[in-house]
């Protein structure tokens, strides 16, 4: 498995809450099909910002007003400033992640910022996990986690419905298979 730097830009899969099939424009046909994660991703990672960052605020800025005066309730403003930031950051992550099924590996990019391309071989690869936590399952979503020889490898896409998530690791698990991996 390799890691490289680049990747899809921002726009090339279909944005519309579906892990929509989109080749980027100007490729000739048969080229990679990149699909992003589910909108469910975008609305947990969000409610898990709201969750955290109001009753902070709601908190913070009482007691300061309390304790040390009205200039520095002020100060529960950074919190608020932050979760506005992060509001926009989670969306533009979420639109980063995509993957694309080619005859012999899988490509993972994303990344906003650091891109990153993740090629994994299929003969590489040694087990394929889906996953699906108490939140996942409440959004209505899965992980699927790669394992390869490699130590180090950190190959999982999240946000995947659980249908297209078992449809993936069954075609990974084939695939693996026929190219003599370990799975």
């Amino acid at each position: 498995m390799s890691q490289l730097t680049g990747g899809p830009s921002d726009g090339e899969t279909d944005r519309t809450g579906q892990a929509g099939q989109t080749t980027r424009p100007g490729e000739p046909e048969g080229a990679e099909r990149w699909r992003g994660v589910e909108r469910g991703l975008l609305r947990m990672r969000r409610t898990l910002l709201t969750a955290v960052s109001v009753p902070l605020v709601a908190v913070l800025g009482p007691v300061l007003w309390l304790a040390a005066g009205p200039w520095w309730a002020v100060l529960a403003a950074a919190p608020a400033a932050a979760a506005l930031w992060g509001w926009r950051a989670i969306a533009r992550n979420w639109a980063s992640w995509r993957y694309a099924e080619r005859d012999d590996d899988l490509l993972i990019a994303r990344g906003v910022i650091w891109r990153e391309l993740t090629v994994v071989p299929y003969g590489r690869m040694q087990l394929v996990e889906v996953t699906s936590g108490p939140l996942e399952r409440y959004f209505g979503l899965a992980r699927v986690q790669l394992h390869t020889a490699a130590a180090t490898t950190d190959a999982h896409i999240p946000g995947l419905a659980p249908e297209e998530a078992e449809r993936l690791r069954d075609r990974l698990t084939e695939l693996g298979e026929a190219r003599s991996a370990g799975l």
